[in-house]
């Protein structure tokens, strides 16, 4: 197997090299779906395609649902910018010994926005809003004691006001244990689907279909058609590795590159110190050599502790942004 570890190193490094003259940032449409939702890997850079242990590293890679030990459920409410919210849950069903299936759903919301005019610049008295939300349903498995692969598919909305768009989207991984010390290679496609375009009452127009003669209807109904756009694809490819010091302390180290669809390449990495299975701080940093990256610097930590046959877990993390504001998440969990 250390061929495809190789294989997986070199298509990472060759992708790193390769840049393009455009960016393409700004031409996708689903743009919500890259808010990764994890408290506890958000504050590791996000660099998760390679970790497993909780339902939400399903969405970094599917093939995590393969290792869950335990079913569980997790939430995470996510302040973004100008009065944006994100919320996500999702939760894991260990069906068999090596399988499990989940269940995702996010939901992003704008608040009310006050609807402009160029006649009215101060507002009409109108309000509005963006909502996006998507749904996700997913199913991971080992195939050997080493490897494993999952799938999701998903189905994703956004609207804005009397206007929405709809498509699939299909996310497909790996995860593979290189060593038996702990060492982790993961790879996973994820957001791959058809393109999308806008349609509702809100595209629809009265015009002239000739300005310059008179007597004809000056008032026609009308619709705008509006481009399809596809959703912003993102292929990820890292690794983990775990160092255990002693019985109370252990350090998680993880590295991502990443090649979207609508941005350039990049690479993040973090990690993880955990005092006695309980206690756990976390640092990063995500996108390095990203062009006009808007992020940096990833800070959280978290807490768990076993109530009954229950295992509770609190995580936060805390992202630098260069110009619209840091943004915090809050994740909450329980396994069972």
């Amino acid at each position: 197997m250390n061929k495809y570890f190789l294989y997986f190193i070199a298509v990472g490094f060759v992708t790193l090299q390769a840049v393009s003259a455009q960016t393409k940032t700004g031409t996708t449409i689903g743009q919500f779906l890259l808010i990764e939702p994890s408290g506890k890997i958000s504050a590791m850079g996000n660099a998760g395609v390679a970790q497993f242990g909780e339902a939400m590293a399903a969405y970094y890679n599917p093939a995590a649902l393969g290792h869950m030990t335990n079913s569980g459920a997790q939430f995470t409410h996510n302040t973004w910018f100008a009065g944006i919210t994100l919320d996500y849950f999702t939760a894991a069903l260990r069906v068999t010994d090596v399988s499990s299936l989940a269940i995702s759903i996010s939901a992003l919301n704008s608040g009310e926005i006050a609807v402009r005019t160029v006649e009215q610049p101060l507002g009409t008295g109108e309000q509005f809003t963006v909502s996006d939300y998507s749904f996700g349903i997913g199913y991971g498995q080992k195939i050997t004691d080493r490897f494993s692969a999952g799938m999701q598919l998903s189905y994703v909305q956004e609207t804005i006001w009397h206007s929405n768009m709809s498509v699939f989207a299909f996310n497909f991984g790996t995860l593979y244990q290189i060593s038996d010390d702990g060492l982790q290679l993961g790879a996973s496609l994820s957001n791959f689907g058809v393109r999308g375009k806008f349609n509702g009452r809100d595209l629809r127009i009265r015009y002239d279909l000739d300005p310059t003669r008179s007597g004809d209807n000056s008032s026609l109904p009308g619709e705008l058609i509006t481009e399809e756009f596809s959703l912003p694809v993102v292929f990820r490819v890292g690794f983990g590795y775990p160092v255990r010091i002693n019985e109370n302390n252990e350090f998680h180290f993880s590295i991502d590159a990443f090649h979207p669809s609508d941005n350039s390449e990049s690479v993040s990495f973090g990690g993880e110190y955990k005092f006695m299975d309980a206690f756990a701080i976390r640092a990063g940093y995500q996108h390095l050599f990203q062009t006009d990256t808007e992020v940096g610097l990833t800070l959280g930590g978290g807490i768990l502790w076993d109530i009954a046959n229950y295992v509770l877990h609190i995580d936060y993390s805390w992202i630098q942004h260069q110009h619209l504001g840091d943004t915090q998440r809050m994740t909450v969990g329980m396994e069972f």
